[in-house]
């Protein structure tokens, strides 16, 4: 969320990834579709309750503005921890109870009825965008069970089995996005792409899994880029970001 990342920059050593603004950014999910907003991308629709408000959250007003299903998540979490699908009253209040376990701002987002797909981002001045990936879960969604715990909860296929056009136009609205959150280094963005072909960005992920079965590198080897050479350019990323950084004057007397 960028205290990491802060920690290090004071402390004048080079670090992979995002900065500050990226990571913080790339951790609020409320900041973070505002940027994608206002960026022109496509979004869910979706609203937002403060810890102070969390008693005049009401289904019956949610229901009408987002339709059924929808989905309850704190704004600053990962790995789907604490993220309800919501059909019924009843399930919405111990959504909401769960969802403020984890944070003070809760995210409650249309359900998008569609195919999830993936992309990698790499570079900082001049990003580039892997072939995309696509995620078929066993479950009701892409869970915390279904990403950690189930061993047969998710398939991932790379590339996705999708037109040119599609394709292309995913891997532009991931580098669009990645910019658009002042990203750097690496990060992996989410998709919805629906029946009709529209392509919803979800979320971006700014330190993506990095293990053989990581969908993050998945994307790259089939991009062209093996384990051995991502790394060793994440790397070279974070030193030349590094030295840019050390030429900057933070003052008018600094020589």
């Amino acid at each position: 969320d960028g205290t990491v990342q802060g920690m290090l920059k004071l402390a004048g050593i080079p670090f992979v990834g995002s900065g500050v603004l990226g990571s913080s950014v790339g951790m609020d999910k409320d900041v973070m579709k505002r940027l994608f907003r206002d960026s022109g991308l496509p979004i869910a629709k979706y609203r937002v309750v403060l810890a102070s408000e969390k008693e005049k959250a009401c289904f019956g007003d949610t229901a009408e503005e987002l339709g059924l299903p929808f989905f309850i998540k704190p704004a600053n979490m990962g790995s789907s921890v604490g993220v309800h699908k919501v059909n019924n009253p009843a399930e919405f209040n111990a959504a909401i109870e769960d969802a403020f376990k984890f944070d003070r701002k809760v995210i409650i987002e249309e359900y998008i009825r569609g195919r999830e797909i993936e992309c990698a981002v790499l570079g900082n001045e001049n990003p580039v965008a892997s072939v995309p990936g696509e995620i078929c879960t066993s479950h009701d969604f892409y869970s915390y069970n279904a990403k950690y715990t189930d061993e047969q909860g998710a398939q991932l296929n790379v590339p996705a089995d999708l037109p040119e056009d599609i394709r292309e136009k995913i891997r532009s609205f991931a580098i669009s996005s990645f910019n658009s959150l002042c990203c750097e280094g690496l990060a992996r963005v989410d998709f919805f792409l629906k029946d009709d072909d529209k392509v919803i960005v979800n979320e971006v992920n700014t330190i993506p899994g990095f293990t053989s079965i990581s969908m993050y590198p998945m994307l790259f080897k089939e991009s062209g880029i093996g384990c051995r050479d991502l790394i060793d350019r994440l790397i070279s990323l974070a030193i030349d970001r590094g030295k840019k950084e050390k030429q900057l004057k933070f003052d008018k007397y600094q020589v």
